[in-house]
């Protein structure tokens, strides 16, 4: 009898084209070897034969996949900038930094062609998966037609693992209580999954998971999350040499630093107290000299000019100086620690005697340094992105010794992006110009790379890293994978590059599109359109994406992207324009869409049905904010159905977002009480609370809460118990968004960061019959 595999490759192979018979064909999993026994009546005269284990090919090497967050070209040493990364600088003298390499501008995207191999766009990665739209480019949904490195992998005899920040979960598609978790990372090929699945999470108290189930918070009220994924890390490569001591293994180490929250060790932070009084014009200054000097940057290289919206340094006052580098302070503090995590990584397979043959690809930064701080940075990411917190220097002046702890969730100014993006233009989702898509990459592999503390120049893109490890370990690309033809594979594998500096360089052309920016390399050329939004603003452009100017660059001689030849050679321009246009027609990059933040989101399309009211049938229960009740956009009633021990009731009730921005409904005394924070400023908390505690017993509790107008305008609370009103109050505005990002919403405790710390824990103790939230 034929196994299902057999017969599914049957039926692919005969739905192929004849020339592609299924003997030339590539199928993952490996079909079952015939059986090579004998069978007879009994054991007797019988034969045994198994089937033998798939095996990755001799001598394979470990695979070490590292993609920091927001890390611009000329943050970390190894690439001149001013903070010290030593375990990316050990990298780099005992292998390769490529100085060419380039990301998509963002990173659901540049996930996910790291991931693949392809091009962002024609795997459904064209945006952030927060804000995906209903088009096949936009989609947010990575296909089965393009396997994950990792499932390749895998198939062929690795263990994979996967640490930290996992954003290609489209919001509202799959959920963490109910799934279903195809594009979960056990869904995309790993093993295991120990880490955050979205944007961002707070690095002091994070929500976590492990595979797809909810995990404790860490315990060590001294170290960010870096330092936990690093020792899980380490713990799952000690159980995995333990149990498969000859089988290589593939880890992906994804942190979530730097990205928003700016969070770290205050020991950290203060390494770097007064690095950053100079300002940001200085410092890429003195980035791009130190580029020159390692060979990083070539001698004549331009220092591109600060962008119009952006301040000088010496025109800002003696008080914004004072917070902006404090903040810069903390970004260098978290990236250094970070850094150091990566070193104990590194240690460990050193003394296990793995680290010579572990091919280490560690990519610094999924795009450019992020510009969402806008110009005078936030203590909040998400109160200054969508919900309107107003802050000034005296606020931030006031906080400064809150900088980078658990109370602060802040990014710094957008003249720091600018400056650890030097000698480029722009940053962070400006898919057209290199700072938002030069990155800094090092390889290294002592096994096999010998030119140590090399540099590389060839052209390469964030596709590349796929067919590099597949070309490394010995791996064809396969044709067929779980019965579903593969797409093809857009990168090239940069293999070649590893023992020639001269080699010409393979990947000659590669698109860009992000936001409606979007470029066209073509050997040496790069022809780029003019940003339409500065990309610290939401919203969108004037006009629309066509109505963009285009731009020409000879990177061959200009590698900063600083000579505009637009108007010199025409010629070139309008041929590289004409190729940009197939390349996207070819990648499903149209139609174009320059809309960002809430504009976009509003409009990308409704994902989940509307519902009329949401019902909870006890405690222990947390929902993504997709799957939540609005209630930060509505007037709501809850009615809750509970029973109240005999020692008065205490811990939240319901809990969504955090101290950042969020609705908790607790119990202080016995007393029930509301608290809504608009963001963590004190003149932004609202709390309505009742006089006397709720007598033990079954009980009814109210909620009604009336808007006065528009979402945001704030509105009044009424409390009531049994039907009758024991508080009333006033909210004096509302947060559209729960933060941070990756915050729940909560029946019967506050996980993450709580809306309110309590002293004896959030988790109610009394029993949760029925809980219903009506909008109104």
């Amino acid at each position: 009898m034929r196994s299902w595999l057999t017969v599914q490759f049957a039926c692919t192979a005969a739905m192929l084209p004849a020339a592609a018979g299924a003997a030339d064909l590539i199928v993952l999993p490996r079909p079952p070897e015939p059986f090579a026994g004998t069978i007879g009546t009994t054991y007797a005269d019988s034969t045994p034969a198994f089937q033998a284990p798939v095996s990755a090919p001799a001598g394979a090497p470990n695979v070490l996949l590292v993609l920091t967050d927001d890390v611009g070209f000329a943050a970390a040493s190894s690439f001149g900038g001013p903070i010290p990364t030593p375990a990316l600088d050990r990298l780099a003298k005992a292998g390769l930094r490529y100085t060419r390499f380039h990301t998509t501008a963002m990173c659901s995207p540049t996930r996910a062609s790291l991931l693949t191999g392809r091009n962002h766009h024609a795997v459904g990665s064209g945006i952030v998966t927060d804000t995906a739209s209903g088009y096949p480019g936009y989609w947010s949904v990575i296909p089965r037609s393009a396997s994950t490195v990792a499932e390749v992998l895998r198939l062929n005899g690795y263990n994979t693992a996967f640490f930290g920040k996992h954003h290609n979960v489209p919001q509202g598609s799959e959920d963490a209580s109910t799934g279903p978790f195809e594009l979960w990372p056990t869904g995309l090929g790993f093993e295991y999954f120990y880490g955050f699945v979205g944007g961002d999470t707070n690095q002091w108290r994070p929500t976590l998971y492990r595979g797809t189930n909810r995990a404790d918070p860490p315990h060590d009220a001294h170290e960010t999350l870096d330092h936990v994924l690093a020792q899980d890390l380490i713990h799952w490569i000690h159980g995995q040499k333990a149990a498969s001591p000859d089988k290589p293994f593939m880890v992906y180490f994804a942190p979530g630093s730097a990205h928003a929250p700016h969070q770290a060790p205050a020991e950290w932070i203060a390494k770097f107290k007064g690095r950053f009084d100079q300002g940001w014009d200085k410092l890429r200054e003195e980035s791009l000299a130190r580029q020159k000097a390692m060979g990083i940057a070539p001698p004549d290289t331009a220092l591109t000019p600060r962008p119009v919206g952006i301040p000088g340094w010496a025109s800002l006052t003696a008080d914004q100086r004072r917070a902006y580098a404090r903040m810069m302070e903390v970004f260098a503090g978290m990236l250094a620690y970070q850094d150091a995590q990566i070193g104990t990584v590194l240690d460990e397979l050193q003394r296990m005697g793995q680290l010579d043959n572990t091919l280490v690809i560690f990519v610094e930064g999924d795009n450019g340094a992020s510009p969402e701080g806008d110009i005078g940075g936030t203590m909040n990411e998400l109160g200054h992105l969508a919900n309107g917190m107003k802050e000034d220097s005296g606020w931030l002046l006031a906080e400064m010794d809150k900088m980078g702890g658990p109370d602060s969730y802040q990014v710094y100014p957008v003249g720091w992006a600018w400056a650890t993006n030097s000698p480029f233009q722009w940053t962070k989702q400006v898919g057209s110009h290199l700072g938002g898509t030069r990155n800094g990459m090092v390889v290294s592999w002592p096994a096999r790379i010998k030119a140590m503390g090399g540099i590389r120049t060839q052209f390469a893109h964030v596709n590349d890293i796929m067919p590099t490890i597949l070309e490394a370990v010995g791996l064809p690309a396969p044709d067929i994978v779980h019965g579903v033809k593969q797409q093809r594979i857009d990168g090239t594998s940069l293999v070649y590059s590893f023992a020639d500096a001269r080699a010409p360089e393979r990947h000659t052309t590669q698109y860009f599109e992000l936001l409606g920016n979007r470029a066209i390399y073509d050997h040496g050329w790069l022809a780029s359109t003019t940003p339409g939004r500065l990309p610290w603003k939401e919203g969108k452009s004037a006009g629309l994406p066509t109505d963009y100017k285009w731009e020409l660059y000879d990177l061959s001689r200009d590698f900063s992207q600083a000579h505009d030849l637009a108007a010199r050679q025409p010629a070139k321009l309008a041929a590289l324009q004409s190729l940009w246009d197939k390349q996207a027609r070819a990648n499903s990059v149209y139609p174009l869409d320059d809309r960002q933040g809430r504009m976009r989101a509003y409009n990308a399309g409704q994902r989940t049905p509307q519902r009329t009211s949401w019902v909870y049938w006890g405690s222990d229960i947390s929902v993504a904010q997709v799957k939540a009740p609005p209630l930060n956009f509505r007037s709501f009633a809850i009615n809750a159905e509970v029973t109240i021990p005999k020692e008065g009731a205490r811990g939240a009730l319901i809990a969504s977002g955090s101290q950042f921005a969020g609705w908790s409904f607790y119990f202080d005394g016995g007393r029930p009480v509301v608290v809504h924070a608009a963001s963590q400023k004190p003149e932004d908390v609202f709390r309505i609370a009742s006089t006397a505690p709720i007598a033990p017993g079954p009980h009814r509790i109210g909620y009604d809460y009336a808007l006065d107008g528009k979402p945001g305008q704030g509105g009044t609370l009424t409390i009531t118990v049994d039907g009758k009103a024991v508080a009333n109050g006033r909210i004096g505005r509302t947060a559209f968004i729960a933060a941070g990002l990756g915050e729940t919403f909560d029946i019967g405790s506050d996980t993450g960061a709580a809306v309110v710390e309590l002293a004896q824990g959030t988790r109610f103790n009394g029993s949760i019959a029925r809980i219903e939230v009506t909008p109104r």
